[in-house]
């Protein structure tokens, strides 16, 4: 017994200096969409201050598809060691709103929330195949042909989706919904004139509107953004009580353990507080965010729910 009882106590020592040394090996960050979009960009951002911070590797993997359904799901089958994390977006708590019968995990209970780390407004832009400026002749244009006018999104149930179909529902209009696997096409796509406009996170597309490749006509924000102050409001413009925004944030798989938690987490945190980290997000058009462990669990319960009755009070479903 006495042996036994060493034995155990060995285990628990050894336990204990790996998570003191975690990481110890490269990390990886899966992220569900395409290079170049904004939650790309959070994560690749992310990964560059931790590994500085951690001294280890923290390599961001891109897994497109399923509306981040495939990324999600390879991060909440993985081992619970810190190993593994996700840096997801608003349209993981949209999720379980749209593909209740395809999904094989739980978007709260298979994951560990560790932070929201960024946060980015939502814009009404249109390309070159819309020359419209102002959100009333967009609106004119609109109502003029009914379910014509198309809107790109990252994917069905991503955040663009639902923000345009919370405007449609508000202005009572209908659109045609184009969605890609990512920001970046759409967005490209915009450019180049095959669709006509998307309610976009203003990190994906503030280079364009600065360039003029894109055309900014409303902001879904309390108040004018500091990147576009001459883009009124959605309230300014004559759409009442329409806001909307994104964070971007990290999560590992459920039964990570605190110790390896609490050490992200700070990382996390410090992310969000280091000037450069503002100074990079705000010429992207975000803002640091940091919101952690329960206060961070809370906040995706609360929208899971929320996102749940939205759907079914407009109809949407993508199984």
């Amino acid at each position: 017994m006495p042996s036994l009882a060493l034995s155990a106590a060995a285990l628990t020592l050894c336990a204990n200096a790996a998570l003191a040394q975690y990481p110890d090996r490269p990390v990886r960050i899966v992220v569900g969409f395409s290079p170049g979009g904004p939650t790309d960009v959070v994560a690749r951002a992310f990964a560059a201050y931790a590994a500085q911070a951690l001294g280890q590797s923290f390599v961001v993997e891109n897994k497109p598809g399923a509306n981040t359904i495939l990324a999600a799901e390879a991060v909440a089958k993985a081992a619970p060691d810190g190993y593994t994390l996700l840096v997801g977006a608003t349209n993981h708590t949209m999720i379980p709103a749209l593909y209740s019968s395809r999904v094989k995990f739980d978007a709260l209970r298979s994951f560990t929330p560790v932070c929201a780390i960024a946060v980015s407004p939502t814009v009404l832009v249109v390309g070159p195949a819309l020359p419209v400026k102002t959100l009333d002749a967009f609106l004119a244009r609109v109502r003029a042909e009914p379910g014509r006018i198309t809107y790109a999104t990252p994917g069905t149930g991503s955040s663009g989706h639902f923000a345009t179909a919370q405007f449609l529902n508000l202005t009572k209009t209908s659109m045609n919904h184009i969605p890609y696997k990512g920001a970046s096409q759409a967005v490209a796509d915009l450019m180049g004139g095959q669709v006509d406009s998307s309610l976009a996170t203003l990190g994906s597309v503030l280079p364009q509107v600065e360039s003029g490749k894109l055309t900014a006509l409303a902001v879904a924000a309390p108040q004018r953004l500091p990147q576009l102050p001459q883009v009124p409001t959605f309230d300014e413009a004559g759409v009442h009580g329409y806001t909307a925004d994104a964070w971007y944030g990290v999560l590992a798989p459920a039964g990570l353990p605190q110790d390896v938690r609490s050490k992200l987490e700070q990382v996390a945190r410090d992310f969000a507080r280091a000037p450069a980290t503002a100074k990079s997000l705000d010429a992207l058009g975000m803002q640091a965010r940091q919101t952690c462990g329960n206060d961070f669990n809370a906040q995706l319960a609360s929208e899971i729910d929320a996102n749940r009755k939205l759907a079914e009070n407009l109809g949407l479903k993508a199984d």
